[in-house]
């Protein structure tokens, strides 16, 4: 349950400056706007934080993301910006800087999250504040079922899960992945570097049209389909709800 005294609520959007496989990633533009603005929007859009930031080691990208509203009250060193920074450590980093106290929420939103909802961040805080989960974050339902899956080497094709080779895919269990959103968690449990995809944590269950993971320019491209697409058909006034899953386990 919340505690008596009202936690700070703080989004941190991370974002360096290097990108290796898609060139300048996090300031690309994106259907017309650098990708950032977008989660920079909806954030702010969302009146559900006191201060929106972006982490980063770049002036470049820090200059842009002021532009759209964000704050860059630091700048992010070198070495918690290279390709095996994980993100607690930048939370924690960013934590410090903010000077919070364990007792109060931070969302971290990926940058290239250009589909990111309003009304996910609001599920994803109500599952903190009504609950005593440490986190909680956007999943998706795998389009088809992994338990159905195999591999192909040298010896030819061989089920990762045999015992399900009679099974129809729709009598199997669902399994989810990380969305690559959103993911709102305790000062504590951050600056613990608490395990986040495990049963201290709440998922937020998203539609497929308004959620993708981007690594390659290919998942750009479908992102870019996807969005042009909400548009088009006037998604943002219909959109599907994200919902919190249901379980039994603890926290809920």
């Amino acid at each position: 349950m919340p505690n008596a005294t009202t936690p700070k609520i703080i989004a941190l959007i991370p974002a360096r400056g290097g990108s290796k496989r898609i060139p300048h990633k996090n300031i690309k533009p994106f259907c017309g706007k650098p990708i950032i603005a977008y989660p920079i929007t909806t954030a702010l859009e969302s009146k559900l934080f006191s201060h929106v930031v972006v982490s980063t080691d770049s002036r470049q990208i820090a200059d842009i993301a002021r532009n759209f509203g964000a704050q860059t009250p630091f700048i992010r060193p070198s070495n918690l910006s290279d390709d095996f920074t994980p993100t607690a450590s930048v939370a924690t980093h960013a934590i410090k800087e903010l000077g919070l106290e364990p007792s109060d929420i931070l969302c971290v939103i990926y940058p290239t999250a250009p589909l990111l909802q309003a009304s996910f961040l609001t599920q994803g805080l109500q599952a903190l504040l009504y609950s005593s989960v440490a986190y909680s974050f956007g999943v998706l339902e795998y389009s088809y079922n992994p338990y159905r899956s195999f591999y192909i080497d040298e010896r030819g094709i061989s089920m990762l899960f045999p015992k399900h080779y009679h099974n129809r895919s729709q009598d199997l269990p669902r399994i989810y992945h990380d969305a690559g959103q959103f993911y709102f968690g305790r000062v504590w449990a951050w600056q613990s570097e608490l395990a986040i995809f495990a049963k201290h944590s709440c998922p937020i269950i998203l539609p497929h049209p308004l959620a993708q993971d981007i690594d390659t320019l290919e998942d750009w491209n479908l992102a870019e389909l996807k969005y042009r697409a909400y548009l088009e058909s006037s998604i943002l006034d219909s959109s599907p709800t994200a919902r919190l899953h249901q379980t039994t386990g603890d926290g809920y």
